[in-house]
């Protein structure tokens, strides 16, 4: 739906204001592209990204993407500097294509804040969820959490092989891919035609690298071996089945879901070093008088966010109008500094709010 400049200019005002409030805490401005290369988004995210993300193509520069967000050219600048703890506040806009949702707008303006660096990434983490909540406490928000660190390290301790859990990891961010490769890791579903079509092909013995569509042939002969060997496999056993079941079903509040998860660590002790790190965040919280004890953690929260997020995640919600995305989302992406910062990896959290929901919901004062 298009929008009159009088109601961009008040958007405008209002995301000036938040970012405002950033600089007063210290952080120092942050200016970027609109139009950003997208070589590197697409080697982040691969090609799902182009299902949300406006691509064009420029004759100097190649492929070009509409800015999705702020975080990766913020994070590029960063890592290019002298790596000292920093943090950068920001406005404008986005560019979303919306087609599960064509009621929402699909260019809007986002204010971020980023926090680099630091000793004690519990306190980072409270810092960054604490100084949202108080900007955004006039207008009553329900605040939910979650952990994908804690996703990662229930993978990484599954009793499975090597190659299974590298699929499982890739796609922890895509919650129905997810479960039908578990499923399909344990026997309980079907081999999809497509795949039994591929273990039925004849393996070519001097396959060379000429190309089948998008794969060369010597790809696809490696591909057929790799399948093969997992059809060999046992089925991944209906205990850890129940583990991932169990996991990403806690839904508590923190406290709560914390003894919850220790419970489960017996079986799945993996998860241990993560839930250290939740523990030690809601102690950080709560000395920054955030009340952990009624504050929602979900397990499978954060899923369906872009994947640089690597740990603690969170967002605001308002209840009273449940037909709006969420007026603010954030989270800790410390990998994403190891990916663009050619190995150098800074503790990194952040997260941003639309002030058009802001200004939705009446306005900050």
């Amino acid at each position: 739906m298009a929008q009159s400049n009088p109601e961009k200019s008040r958007i405008r005002i209002e995301a000036e204001m938040i970012c405002e409030s950033f600089v007063a805490d210290g952080a120092s401005r942050f200016e970027t592209d609109i139009l950003l290369p997208a070589e590197v988004l697409l080697d982040l995210y691969g090609e799902d990204i182009r299902a949300r993300a406006y691509v064009t193509s420029d004759p100097e520069r190649g492929e070009m993407m509409l800015r999705p967000d702020f975080t990766v050219p913020v994070v590029q600048y960063h890592m290019d500097g002298d790596g000292r703890p920093a943090s950068y506040t920001y406005f404008g806009e986005v560019f979303r294509k919306q087609e599960d949702h064509p009621d929402r707008r699909s260019e809007y303006m986002q204010v971020g804040y980023e926090q680099f660096g630091g000793r004690d990434p519990a306190e980072a983490d409270a810092q960054v969820f604490g100084r949202f909540s108080e900007v955004l406490a006039p207008l009553n928000l329900r605040a939910a959490t979650g952990d994908i660190g804690i996703l990662i390290a229930m993978v990484g301790g599954l009793r499975t092989t090597p190659e299974r859990r590298v699929a499982l990891m890739r796609h922890i961010w895509r919650p129905a891919r997810f479960t039908a490769l578990v499923k399909r890791f344990a026997g309980l579903a079907p081999v999809p035609p497509s795949r039994a079509a591929l273990l039925a092909s004849p393996v070519p013995m001097d396959a060379e690298n000429v190309m089948i569509g998008l794969r060369s042939e010597r790809e696809i002969a490696v591909r057929i071996e790799a399948l093969r060997a997992d059809a060999a496999e046992a089925p991944m056993p209906g205990e850890e089945v129940e583990l991932i079941s169990s996991v990403l079903s806690v839904s508590e509040t923190c406290p709560n879901a914390l003894a919850h998860l220790r419970d489960i660590s017996v079986d799945l002790p993996g998860i241990l070093p993560a839930l250290d790190r939740f523990e030690a965040r809601c102690e950080a919280m709560a000395r920054r008088g955030v009340d952990v004890d009624s504050l929602q953690f979900e397990a499978s929260y954060g899923r369906t966010s872009m994947e640089y997020y690597d740990g603690f995640v969170f967002g605001f919600y308002s209840e009273a109008r449940p037909d709006l995305p969420p007026v603010a989302t954030g989270g800790r992406y410390d990998a994403l500094t190891r990916r663009l910062g050619q190995g150098r990896e800074i503790p990194a959290v952040g997260g941003v709010i639309r002030p058009d929901l802001v200004l939705d919901l009446g306005g900050l004062p």
